[in-house]
């Protein structure tokens, strides 16, 4: 039973940055691509950033040159470093995970999802 919780949500200032951090645990062995999505109210689930299991990466065009995403495999740990935050970076983020080598940022392709975190980010 995979499991996902996030952590390092909080409020910013305009310009400021933030690092995500997701734990999963109950992963089998072999290739995840694992991502991180975002959500504000009355909209679509978005992907922000996701990385294969070879370590491809891919990223929202908003978000490329800002947002840096990584794993680190040993500690089961996805990691989203968000730069020059803007206002429209508000939203809940997610971190989710599918099996399989694929890399994609399609939300409904993912099985597991973590509950969220918080990120504001305010002038």
């Amino acid at each position: 039973h995979v499991q996902l919780v996030e952590s390092g949500g909080g409020s910013v200032q305009t310009g400021g940055s933030l690092r995500l951090s997701c734990a999963a645990s109950g992963v089998r062995t072999g290739p995840y691509c694992m991502g991180w999505f975002r959500q504000t109210p009355g909209k679509q689930r978005e992907g922000v950033a996701v990385i294969a299991g070879g370590g491809g990466t891919k990223y929202a065009d908003s978000v490329k040159g800002r947002f840096t995403i990584s794993k680190d495999s040993a500690r089961r740990t996805l990691l989203l470093q968000m730069s020059s935050l803007k206002s429209e970076d508000t939203g809940m983020y997610y971190c989710a995970a599918r099996e399989g080598w694929g890399l994609s940022m399609t939300a409904s392709s993912f099985a597991y999802w973590g509950q969220g975190t918080q990120v504001t980010v305010s002038s």
